[in-house]
């Protein structure tokens, strides 16, 4: 009897929804342009204060709740991810929350059009409910994770945030130019198995490059590996290309490459392998050959592909 009482609840608190909804589209009949710039926009009209938004609000997490919705024998719900961290305990009165699904309020989620959750990033776009998960999960609008490898770092934002992030917090190093010119010191090398150096930032052709170096096993191998990010999606970098060089006595390294977006994490980068590589042995030879101290000069350049 609780559920179909609960049941009851959802279906007359659906009226006052619908009723709201007829009044919305008639206000806004007349006038296009009013429906698209809405909040929480759509063929519903959405407002995020009404009683559609408060409905589809998980307890839980304050996300709106996507199918499949759960709820509890005294009709309270909550969304899916959020009932297996609650171990299938009900967070509202402790019950056991089974395997009961709100199948109204699962009909009017499918029934409705939102606005991208990035919206305050920009992004205009708005979704048949099923689909704005997947669109979000792409959106070129979501915030970058901070690039900074050093420390397992949790900033996220638009790219002029995590510039002030990384000026401010990290104390990173901003350079101008489009060519570089970078000096890697370390001693007793042969100690170091895992070392990453200080991230360098360039701002060339009005965006931002991130030049990464560090040592690491590849494999049973030490190496030194050097590899450039760019700040933005994946899209813009491969408008840029750049080239590194590293050597000495008459010898070099070279490597050109398309910088990979920061939308991969800087550990992806480097376990693909994607940049300039120095074994260790190599790397010493460059540093002057007596195995005491890693000093290795790498230079390169960032340049932008010429458009057909």
């Amino acid at each position: 009897m609780a559920l179909l009482g609960s049941c009851k609840e959802v279906v007359e608190s659906l009226h006052g929804i619908v009723d709201y909804d007829m009044t919305t589209e008639k206000a806004e009949s007349n006038c296009t342009t009013t429906k698209n710039t809405v909040g929480f926009g759509g063929k519903h009209g959405l407002h995020p204060n009404n009683e559609v938004y408060e409905l589809l609000e998980c307890p839980v997490c304050t996300d709106l709740m996507y199918p499949p919705i759960h709820q509890c024998p005294n009709g309270h719900t909550l969304c899916s991810n959020c009932k297996i961290r609650v171990r299938n305990c009900c967070p509202t009165c402790r019950n056991d929350l089974g395997n009961i699904r709100c199948l109204a309020l699962e009909k009017v989620a499918e029934s409705l059009e939102l606005p991208c959750k990035y919206q305050s990033f920009g992004c205009q776009d708005i979704f048949p409910y099923h689909s704005k998960l997947r669109h979000e999960q792409h959106c070129h609008f979501r915030p970058y994770d901070c690039p900074y490898a050093g420390s397992e770092c949790s900033a996220t934002g638009d790219i002029p945030t995590l510039l002030a992030h990384l000026k401010d917090d990290h104390k990173v190093d901003m350079h101008n130019g489009c060519t570089f010119n970078h000096r890697y010191v370390k001693p007793s090398p042969h100690e170091v198995e895992n070392a990453t150096w200080m991230l360098t930032v360039f701002n060339c052709f009005g965006r931002q490059f991130c030049l990464h170096f560090e040592a690491f096993q590849l494999g049973m191998a030490p190496v030194y590996m050097a590899f450039l990010r760019f700040m933005g999606d994946d899209e813009e970098a491969k408008k840029f290309s750049y080239s590194l060089e590293v050597g000495a006595n008459g010898r070099k390294l070279t490597w050109q490459g398309i910088p990979r977006s920061i939308r991969d994490s800087h550990r992806k980068v480097r376990d693909s392998q994607d940049g300039l590589i120095i074994q260790r042995n190599l790397a010493l030879y460059f540093s002057g050959g007596d195995n005491q101290e890693l000093k290795l000069r790498v230079t390169g350049r960032i340049w932008k592909e010429e458009c057909d």
